[in-house]
């Protein structure tokens, strides 16, 4: 009988909180449908640039499914560096020469076996000549990791901080400390930038560490300045942080804010870059425009991979800071809910 009692009081509150019983049902149907969009499309189909290359060499790489284009040497490279291309391959002295992008090497291997392919189809018998193989970006050597690595560094800073700054928030509000501080002369910006400022000096150092952890210590692939992946990784953590307040402006208690977690931050890893959205629909690509992460993710990897600099960070930077910005107007607007100043 008191079990019953138990299990009968457990079931009232969850059908008093509506939130919680439709996050349930719900939030696992909208993963799997995401993941049945992401993995559920065609192979990425590869573009290849090609000069001087025979025909039949041309129709068999056509028959695995790449993407032929004749270009010039230069053409293709400029194609190649604007990541409009992935590989190139021209003939000097009967001599295969293939420049690959590089910087995924899972398609890279990719390529060279499908290009392997295509001359020993069409010369059974001969001996082919070793290709002469150069990256523009990474190397032989550079590891799966090294492509995602980027991407994680980014997600794993945008996941804590927004965890840290909404519970952390919820607390100051359901301790009390808010209401006293709005019950002061204070305008509602100045407490708002004052929580973002010293929220702030702790993510700061946290994605500081993560992002010397993972260069330093695991060796991810490393070609551009530390000082740019650092710029960028704490315009991340500031845009978890500010949506991180923001979003516990709505919650009730830590577990309302945990709630947010499967349709705020989960969807992200999906278009972030971690598994090629090239093949997917328009419609569902630009999805990723509105996910602060694309942007970080996309920077660190033109940093840490490409080795480039702020002319091909900048509009990534940008939209980070306009998130930044735009979900801190939020919470200002956020706090009349409690009290008009």
């Amino acid at each position: 009988m008191r079990i019953q009692a138990i299990v009968i009081r457990i079931i009232q509150q969850f059908f008093r909180d509506k939130r919680t019983l439709a996050l349930m049902l719900l939030a696992p149907l909208l993963i799997l449908t995401l993941m049945y969009l992401v993995f559920h499309t065609d192979d990425y189909v590869p573009t290849i640039a090609v000069h001087d290359v025979p025909p039949l060499v041309q129709e068999k790489l056509s028959e695995q499914g790449a993407i032929i284009e004749e270009k010039s040497p230069d053409e293709a490279r400029q194609k190649i560096q604007e990541s409009k291309v992935d590989a190139f391959i021209t003939l000097e002295q009967m001599t295969p020469t293939i420049i690959l992008e590089g910087s995924d090497p899972t398609l890279s291997k990719a390529i060279l076996m499908m290009i392997h392919k295509s001359f020993q189809e069409i010369q059974p018998n001969q001996q082919l000549p070793e290709p002469i193989i150069t990256y523009v970006y990474g190397s032989e050597e550079m590891r799966l990791f090294d492509y995602i690595g980027p991407v994680l560094i980014g997600y794993f800073i945008f996941f804590f901080v927004f965890l840290l700054a909404g519970v952390s928030f919820l607390r100051e509000r359901t301790s009390g400390t808010l209401e006293r501080l709005l019950a002061t002369p204070l305008r509602r910006w100045e407490i708002v930038a004052g929580y973002v400022l010293g929220f702030g000096l702790f993510t700061t150092i946290q994605a500081t560490i993560i992002s010397w952890f993972a260069v330093q210590v695991l060796g991810i692939n490393m070609e551009g300045s530390f000082l740019y992946v650092l710029l960028i990784t704490f315009l991340l953590a500031m845009t978890a942080l500010t949506l991180g307040t923001l979003l516990s402006a709505f919650a009730n208690n830590e577990l309302q804010m945990i709630q947010f977690i499967p349709l705020v931050i989960i969807p992200q890893i999906f278009f972030s870059g971690l598994f090629n959205v090239d093949s997917l629909s328009v419609w569902l690509r630009s999805l990723s425009i509105f996910m602060p992460i694309t942007y970080g993710a996309n920077a660190l990897r033109e940093i840490m991979i490409r080795g480039n600099g702020w002319a091909h960070i900048d509009q990534d930077v940008y939209v980070l800071l306009g998130f930044s910005f735009g979900f801190m107007i939020l919470n200002v607007l956020a706090l009349k809910k409690h009290r008009k100043l």
